[in-house]
């Protein structure tokens, strides 16, 4: 059976909403992993409170654990923060904020701004929403590039976004932005829903896929290994068979329950990706 690294699973705070961001440091490193997906949730990193204080704070937190920051993710979705917007002053204030999230990346050293394409209304035509999210996503990674900072773009499920929804529409947002400092995310549910496919995203995206969150569902959910229906293992050894040479890790965001426990949630995600991983892989 083909497997990806050890090394390639890399730990987030997904779940861990409700637990200081020390305690969580300390159980990702105490799970084995040396990186980290950051999500900007309040009360860790969010990007209405992310004063130099805070943000060295994170940093030292990151150090004194022995991790590093792969990427950071600012909570964009169900927010006040949309580069999508048909309010220009809202809109304006979004791109404002993920140009400082840029900031916030190269000052924990993160290699990653992770972003999606926004929404647009529901009333107006999609192409307006569009050429919206172009414009923002070209302004952010430019800003992002100028202080060598990298930018993943990851599609949404239609409840989340009217711009971007599947593998195909990702390819074209690529296109258009024109951007050689912009790699792609897969989500596994995001994908089953589009009725994609692990082999489409490499022959689409090649090289460029770097980051895959890897999460069960029916077929949505963003559940825990096994509380759905997904292959996930048919997944990982379709990545491994295939090269994939990026970084995966899990986003167990459930009902709200995986944060009441969220130790054993990623407990059982590791438990199941274990046949799948190569501990002997050394990192190149």
């Amino acid at each position: 059976m083909p497997q990806l690294a050890f090394h390639q699973l890399i730990g987030a705070n997904f779940s861990f909403q409700h637990f200081p961001f020390e305690r969580v440091a300390k159980l990702i490193r105490d799970f084995g992993m040396k990186e980290i997906e950051l999500w900007g949730i309040a009360q860790h990193l969010d990007l209405f409170h992310a004063t130099d204080a805070r943000i060295d704070a994170v940093r030292r937190t990151l150090v004194d654990n022995g991790l590093s920051a792969w990427c950071f993710t600012p909570e964009q979705v169900l927010y006040p923060i949309n580069i999508a917007s048909g309010d220009e002053v809202l809109r304006r204030d979004s791109i404002k904020r993920f140009c400082h999230a840029a900031d916030i990346c190269a000052a924990l050293g993160a290699r990653y701004l992770f972003l999606t394409p926004g929404r647009g209304y529901e009333d107006e035509a999609q192409k307006q929403a569009w050429d919206r999210s172009v414009d923002a996503i070209g302004g952010i990674a430019g800003y992002a590039d100028q202080i060598g900072v990298r930018c993943l773009l990851e599609p949404l499920q239609r409840f989340g976004s009217n711009i971007v929804n599947d593998a195909a529409g990702l390819r074209r947002m690529l296109d258009a932005l024109g951007a050689d400092n912009i790699d792609i995310v897969l989500d596994c549910v995001a994908m089953a829903t589009a009725g994609d496919t692990v082999s489409g995203y490499v022959d689409l995206f090649g090289p460029r896929l770097a980051h895959v969150h890897l999460v069960d569902g029916t077929p949505g959910g963003h559940l825990v290994w096994g509380d759905g229906t997904l292959p996930l293992g048919d997944y990982v050894s379709e990545l491994a068979r295939l090269g994939y040479a990026g970084k995966l890790t899990f986003e167990p965001f459930g009902n709200g329950s995986y944060a009441l426990d969220p130790v054993r949630a990623w407990t059982r995600c590791l438990s199941a990706i274990e046949p799948y991983l190569n501990r002997a892989t050394v990192p190149a």
